[in-house]
Formats: C-alpha cells, structure tokens, sequence
C-alpha cells in the first residue's frame, strides 16, 4: 500500500513576518487561497487518500496544523518534539509505518513546494512506486532546471536505468550543494543535472535496511524506540529519542553512499517557495514588474514585491528592488539582494527578550 509522508517541519524563516514561530510557512497562503500544507495534501489526494498521508510536523504547531487543515485527524499526525532534520523526520515516519503496514511504500514530499502540473506529477509518482516495489531502490524526483540557479542543490545523473512510458529513471552519479552562479550555468547548459526536489520514493523496508547499513546509530536509536509504539510510554520515550538522534539531512546521511539510489528526470513546473523572491516566479506582475498582494499603491515603484495581510495600505513612491510585508504588528522591507539573510536579523531577535515575541 503506498501512504504520502509530508514533512511539514520547517520554521520557513525566509518568509518572515508572515512565517512565525507557531505559524510557519507551510500554512501560509502564499501561492493560492489554501495553505501551501493543503496544497501538498489535496495535489495527491486522488493517488493516496487522506486516510493514508502522515504529516510530520513538530508539536508546536500541531493544533495550528489540525485548526488550518480541518480535514486532518490526529492520526494523520507523526510530531516531533524537536526538529532534526529530514533524516530524522523520515527515520521516524518509516518506523511508524512499519507498524501499521511492513509492506509500505513510502511517497516523501515537503510541505511548502509549488508543482505544476498535478497529472504529470502524480503519473511520474504512480511510475515511482511501481519502480520502488519491484526492487530494494531508493528513488529521488529531480526537476529539469529551467534557469541556473543557485538556491537549489542539484544531482548529476548518468546512465539510463530504464524508461517507463515517456518517463526516464538515471543511475545517479552525484548529489551537488547549492553552487555558485557560474557552475550553475555549467549545470544548466550541461543537461547532466537536475535540481534535487527533496521529494523521495521508496519502500519501508529499504529505508530501514538503508539506515541500519549507513546510520546504524540512528537506526539503532530508532528501532528501539519502536518497541514502545502504541504504549503509554510512547512520548516520553520519543523525547528521550529526540534527544539522541543526529542533525543530518537524508541525502547527506544515505542518498549520497547509497549505491541502490535512482533519480526520476520530471519535467514539472517546480519551485521550492524559498523566499519571498519566489513570488516572482508565481504571482503575476503589473507592467512596472510589482508583485502586490493585499492592498498597495505604488507609484514610480518598480519590481518591486509587496504583501499586505493586515489592514490598512502598503503605499510607496519612486523606489525599486524591495520587498515590502505589512502584518499586524510588523513592518518589514529589505532590498531584494538582501532578503535571503533574514535569518540574520532573526538571530537578533533572539537574543533580545523585547523582540523575541515578535518571532
């Protein structure tokens, strides 16, 4: 049986103010009227049903969760005291699933992605499990580039694996960090690369095997926490896990020694919703090349991006390259060369007792 895991963790600090501490990103409005989670949800809800996506997502939005997406239960709720990164968070998931199916296949997505469109992205989805359950592979989904950028990691891939239809899986040669502008155009022109989506394909029992084999500390750390699934001592037993468990992303703890890894080439239309600069590439723009969500006036105002949640106006005159967000009780523009380090703006908001509300 094939069950989608969302991870649904992130703090989304790039979208600050509008992202805080107990209303991150994904149940944000940012590219349609449902929340980026809702969206993840109901993009393949035709391919598995509600009854069988998890959501992992830390506790302190569980009832925001459960409030935003009024559909969800708290069975469809896998919460972690703390974040540690999407090893963790899928190590977790697939011992969950464990218990209610050993023959699961998991379907790994975020929370926070924009994808286009939902029938190209669900057959290559459909072709994955297929693929997952006739051999012990871990599969990846990686997305034709179609610009060069540097946000995203990439995966350079080489032979052919094999053709399903009009979809082609790769032997995976490498996992690349985020590069700089000039390797990405290298990238980009190369046609040997794609963007590492993060969404991930494979069975539980592959999962686990691939932990045990690559992460046995985890793995270990795990399994033992497994035995008390079900039980009263579940949460104090996974507060104790929590504690243990390394910080270490998948693709850096098994996908990059995996030797069992393959990479779907998709041709969707993909973004990562990364940061408010990513409105540009989903919201339309006016003829002086503004993003204006909520109520703005701009005059002699050029690209420009501006998010009105509250009441009142975002009103500006003769300025260029910002990002203007008008919430409640903040006020927030930087220039948009700048927006990326929001985080370090944050970090000051930490330290000082005054601003750390407005976190």
């Amino acid at each position: 049986m094939n069950y989608a895991v969302i991870l649904a963790g992130g703090k989304g600090e790039r979208f600050w103010p509008l992202s805080r501490t107990q209303h991150p990103k994904q149940l944000l409005h940012l590219i349609s009227k449902k929340t980026m989670l809702q969206e993840t949800i109901d993009r393949i809800r035709d391919f598995i049903p509600v009854e069988r996506t998890k959501v992992v997502a830390g506790e302190n939005i569980k009832k925001a969760i459960l409030k935003h997406v009024d559909y969800l239960k708290e069975e469809n709720l896998i919460v972690e005291p703390d974040m540690k990164n999407t090893c963790a968070a899928i190590g977790l998931a697939a011992f969950h699933l464990q218990k209610i199916d050993p023959d699961a296949t998991m379907v790994v997505l975020s929370s926070d992605h924009m994808i286009k469109p939902r029938e190209k992205l669900v057959n290559i989805l459909e072709t994955g499990t297929k693929l997952a359950g006739q051999g012990e592979y871990l599969i990846t989904v990686g997305i034709t580039p179609n610009r060069a950028e540097t946000a995203y990691g990439y995966i350079e891939f080489e032979e052919l694996y094999d053709t399903f239809d009009d979809i082609l899986v790769y032997q995976i040669k490498e996992f690349k960090e985020k590069p700089n502008r000039i390797v990405a155009q290298q990238y980009y022109y190369d046609r040997k690369h794609l963007w590492n989506s993060g969404m991930f394909i494979w069975t539980v029992s592959t999962i686990i095997e691939a932990l045990k084999k690559h992460m046995p500390q985890m793995y270990k750390e795990l399994k033992s926490y497994s035995q008390h699934l079900g039980t009263e001592s579940e949460d104090a037993a996974k507060e104790e896990l929590y504690q243990r468990l390394e910080n270490i992303s998948i693709d850096f703890a098994v996908l990059e020694k995996a030797e069992n890894a393959l990479v779907i080439k998709a041709d969707l239309v993909w973004d990562d919703v990364g940061s408010w600069l990513a409105l540009e590439r989903i919201k339309e723009k006016d003829r002086d090349h503004n993003v204006i969500v909520g109520k703005a006036h701009a005059i002699n105002t050029y690209e420009t991006t501006m998010v009105n949640d509250s009441d009142g106006i975002i009103a500006t005159l003769g300025v260029s390259d910002l990002v203007i967000v008008k919430t409640d009780n903040i006020f927030f523009v930087a220039h948009k060369t700048k927006v990326q380090d929001v985080k370090e703006l944050l970090s000051e908001f930490i330290q000082d007792k005054e601003l750390e509300k407005y976190l």
